[in-house]
């Protein structure tokens, strides 16, 4: 499908882009609210669906809370801190193997894997060492 091109999916696009921490629509709104008076939170959710379609950016959900969103699509893998939320980027070489294996053993067509790594983060541990 065509898209007419938009200046708040741009902004969304260049916002998600720049950014390391996967943020939640949410904050998205929030960041380019400031730029962009008119702009609406279903605005941005429908942009996101759009940047999605066109393969710019992924949704990550985590279960519960709210999905993240980033514009880095190349496979790679998520640290995700149980205690505060935050996700991190983590580098490691990626395994096509863990496709082949899975289709050998299923009647499934794998196109892609996702890995995330749930625990703590460094500042979390380090807060006064409290177990949840």
């Amino acid at each position: 499908m065509q898209y007419r091109k938009s200046k708040q999916r741009e902004k969304i696009l260049r916002f998600l882009r720049e950014a390391d921490s996967h943020p939640t629509a949410e904050l998205v709104y929030a960041e380019l609210k400031k730029d962009i008076p008119g702009l609406s939170l279903g605005t941005v959710y429908r942009n996101l669906n759009v940047l999605i379609t066109q393969g710019l950016v992924q949704r990550l959900p985590f279960g519960s809370g709210y999905d993240r969103f980033e514009a880095r699509i190349a496979p790679h893998y998520h640290l995700v801190c149980d205690r505060c939320g935050k996700v991190s980027d983590f580098e490691m070489p990626q395994h096509p193997s863990v496709n082949e294996s899975v289709q050998k053993m299923t009647d499934f067509k794998v196109l892609r894997h996702r890995i995330d790594f749930f625990g703590l983060c460094k500042k979390c541990q380090n807060q006064n060492n409290q177990v949840f």
